[in-house]
């Protein structure tokens, strides 16, 4: 998520709950590096597994079409490695995402929306174990709320947004939880702090039990032009059930037009 100062506030001009002005755009490319050697089992203890790393890129698309909805497009490439004994591995887009946000209201603080999103899989290797998750088609509908304000004399702000995804393969559904908390120290520097938490809704069919997992994700973003910035941070899963415990890097670059 970027944020572009709007008078007085942090607030984000583009992603979140902020729409975007009709006739005006963001590009936001976006690598990421994960590497996990532990899974948390169903009781929440962290397990030895055979090493799993993931590289990812996503190129995430808005524009205005007008004031109050922005549509949306997520195409995403990723390359994934298990070690053995599991001696999987594949490489080829990821999911691409498709669809819109709409503003629902707002005033000078306060921004509240809905988003719409179907997630079309790259791959059909359903046997293959390194794409496992990644085979189905999925249906994301999202509530989002955004708020503008001062942290002392600093302009931040607080993004909240719910979600229910369902997948309709053999994984279960999900219901999803996001934060994120940004602030300005600076007038070129914005740092964001922010939790992903997702659980499943039961388990789903094929063997695919039920899990959760929440992740917390530090960041700091640079300001090259009014037009450019460059975003790093890394991220971790602090607790899950039935989950990877990831580590991992985020490098972003992001443009508005």
């Amino acid at each position: 998520m970027l944020a572009a100062g709007l008078p007085g506030f942090a607030t984000p001009a583009w992603a979140g709950a902020w729409t975007l002005d009709a006739g005006t755009g963001a590009l936001i490319v976006t690598g990421t590096a994960m590497q996990s050697n532990s899974a948390f089992d169903h009781g929440s203890r962290q397990r030895p597994i055979p090493h799993y790393s993931k590289d990812e890129a996503q190129a995430l698309i808005e524009y205005g079409v007008t004031d109050w909805f922005t549509a949306i497009v997520q195409p995403s490439l990723q390359h994934v490695d298990i070690a053995a004994p599991i001696d999987a591995r594949r490489a080829g887009f990821g999911y691409t995402d498709i669809g819109g946000r709409v503003r629902i209201w707002s005033n000078s603080a306060w921004v509240v929306s809905a988003q719409a999103m179907v997630r079309i899989p790259g791959t059909s290797e359903k046997t293959n174990p390194a794409a496992i998750g990644y085979t189905d088609h999925e249906i994301e509908l999202r509530g989002l709320a955004g708020y503008g304000f001062k942290a002392g004399t600093l302009p931040a702000f607080v993004d909240l947004q719910v979600a229910q995804r369902y997948r309709l393969g053999g994984p279960p559904n999900e219901f999803r939880t996001d934060i994120t908390f940004g602030v300005r120290p600076a007038d070129k520097w914005l740092l964001l702090a922010q939790s992903f938490n997702v659980v499943s809704e039961g388990a789903g069919s094929w063997g695919f039990g039920s899990f959760a997992y929440h992740k917390f994700q530090l960041s700091a973003v640079y300001a090259v032009t009014p037009a450019l910035s460059l975003q790093a941070g890394g991220y971790s899963t602090y607790w899950g059930r039935n989950a990877l415990q990831e580590n991992g890097l985020v490098l972003g670059a992001w443009y508005k037009f």
